[in-house]
């Protein structure tokens, strides 16, 4: 009886909790406020990041939007009377010649290299201005740009006089206006009054063949490029560029995707320059490079 009596005792007696002091007590009331708060904040901070990720990857960025609503082509109209919107020969030489004469692919003359340049100077300049027009060996007619012969003329003499030569630059000839002529004396030779008019006519002339390379950049962005920086050596295969319409040559390099084709092609890849050593945009070297994987296509 006294055994039984005893055990009820122990159940009955007061029971002690987990918490035992006064410290335990504060430090279990502290994470009671601290867990819920820090679980909240990093759910806030994932939920941000996700976000953020999400407007990267849905194009809707405004580098994104930008990208994709730049120009294709552009048209460039300029006063040929007026000196001034003429390029100069390193200029051009940068805009069009630099894809060959800058590494010296395809034989061309590498700028600098006297060697190199040493037998075409004593051809003078009117002959190598011919062969610049002409084209000659895997070199395009103008080099496949569209400049004026004048700003050929003195890209041809930037290349010789860097390398050896004493060419005189060439100059624009004095702009001549209907205006000018209506100025003329009464009684001034009527020769004169007819030259004024020739040479109005000329630059008419002249003006209308610069327009029409403009506007096929506009109508096609990528094949005006191709013919302007391109063709040089994707024409012949020069310099272990793919050689245009070879399918397979191409093969091989068609896996890799447009925009990867395009990345080579702005970085530079080999003998070629970034860009082809062209100023176009990047949006325009896409159009270039589609140009020439949709011919072997």
């Amino acid at each position: 009886m006294s055994d039984t009596q005893h055990t009820h005792d122990e159940h009955d007696g007061p029971h002690e909790g987990p918490i035992k002091t006064p410290k335990q007590l504060i430090v279990t009331v502290l994470f009671a406020f601290l867990v819920p708060i820090v679980g909240i904040i990093l759910l806030v901070t994932y939920v941000a990041s996700d976000k953020r990720a999400g407007a990267g990857s849905d194009g809707l960025t405004e580098e994104a939007v930008l990208r994709r609503i730049q120009p294709v082509g552009t048209v460039e109209l300029r006063d040929l009377s007026n000196p001034a919107t003429l390029k100069t020969g390193e200029q051009v030489f940068t805009a069009q010649c630099a894809a060959c004469h800058a590494t010296g692919a395809a034989g061309a003359p590498k700028l600098g290299d006297a060697g190199a340049w040493a037998p075409r100077l004593p051809q003078g300049y009117q002959a190598l201005l011919a062969s610049a027009l002409k084209g000659k060996g895997a070199m395009g007619p103008q080099g496949g740009g569209d400049f004026t012969d004048l700003e050929i003329g003195r890209a041809v003499v930037y290349m010789a006089n860097q390398s050896g030569g004493k060419l005189a630059e060439p100059q624009a000839a004095p702009a001549a206006t209907a205006e000018a002529a209506q100025t003329q004396p009464a009684a001034a030779d009527a020769g004169a009054a007819q030259q004024a008019a020739a040479a109005v006519a000329a630059a008419n002339q002249a003006a209308a063949p610069a327009a029409a390379p403009a506007a096929e950049a506009g109508a096609n962005a990528g094949s005006a490029l191709y013919n302007q920086a391109c063709v040089a050596c994707h024409a012949a295969g020069v310099a272990g560029a793919p050689k245009f319409g070879d399918k397979a040559q191409w093969s091989a390099r068609l896996g890799q995707g447009l925009d990867a084709l395009t990345a080579s092609v702005i970085k530079g890849k080999g003998a070629m320059p970034p860009k082809g050593g062209s100023a176009a945009s990047d949006a325009e070297i896409k159009a270039a490079v589609a140009y020439m994987v949709d011919a072997v296509k």
